[in-house]
């Protein structure tokens, strides 16, 4: 049985001070939930005050990425270690706005996937199609790309700790969102490549998150899907309410 898993990316929003408010307001209202798993993914700035924030609430924090070696001469960047120290126990891997603007490739996603799983971390795997890919009928084939190189060298053992989350690039942010039915089409899909590459039993335990504006009003369709175990919210998640009618949702 998979545990649901709601995830709010926060991307570059808040500030410490506001990351704390919001968590002090969030947590008394998911007193209780235990069928489901929550978590935060803010700047890396806000992960450390927002594990103090959330501490006994049940409210998991994660990082929006990793770089992929423990430590040396890489200005600017956040190593798997720093981040597990901060308290974080997630990671976000291979974003689309990381493959658009900061030149994220599949092998990239790799290198970072396998720095999570050395530290203890768990990976969520990003994959998805731009619109021009899903207009020329290539989801499934870039899909499949994604994962195979993403997820290489991945053992069956280590693969019941992935997360992966379907972000189709067309979805985020612009207010449109894949009908449940499109959704599920490509949950599916990736359910039977993780169960190609991994086998049925590893690949059954895997969640699968959908992200791509992600609002109440959608949440509970998007749910009800069979392969549908999460999602990645990102605009709806920045505010207390909204993201606790997703958490909420009523599959």
């Amino acid at each position: 049985m998979r545990k649901p898993l709601i995830a709010g990316n926060w991307k570059m929003f808040k500030t410490e001070e506001e990351a704390v408010l919001f968590a002090e307001e969030l947590a008394p209202r998911t007193r209780g939930i235990s069928d489901r798993e929550i978590l935060i993914c803010p700047s890396a700035l806000c992960i450390s005050p927002l594990v103090k924030a959330f501490k006994g609430s049940g409210v998991f924090v994660g990082a929006q990425n990793i770089y992929w070696e423990d430590q040396g001469a890489f200005t600017g960047e956040v190593s798997g270690p720093m981040v597990k120290s901060s308290g974080a126990r997630f990671a976000i891997i291979g974003h689309s706005e990381r493959r658009q603007y900061f030149a994220e490739t599949d092998k990239t996603v790799n290198k970072r996937l396998g720095a999570c799983l050395r530290v203890g971390l768990t990976p969520i795997v990003c994959v998805g199609e731009t619109l021009e890919e899903r207009e020329a009928a290539k989801t499934m084939d870039v899909i499949r790309t994604q994962m195979a190189g993403g997820l290489d060298g991945v053992s069956k053992t280590q693969a019941s700790r992935l997360v992966i989350a379907y972000e189709p690039v067309w979805a985020i942010g612009t207010g449109k969102t894949a009908t449940p039915e499109i959704a599920q089409e490509v949950h599916g899909f990736i359910r039977s490549q993780l169960n190609e590459l991994f086998g049925a039993e590893p690949s059954g335990m895997i969640r699968i998150l959908y992200g791509g504006s992600v609002k109440p009003d959608n949440i509970d369709s998007l749910m009800a899907q069979k392969d549908i175990d999460g999602a990645l919210v990102g605009g709806a998640s920045l505010e207390v309410t909204s993201f606790e009618r997703i958490i909420r949702y009523r599959g």
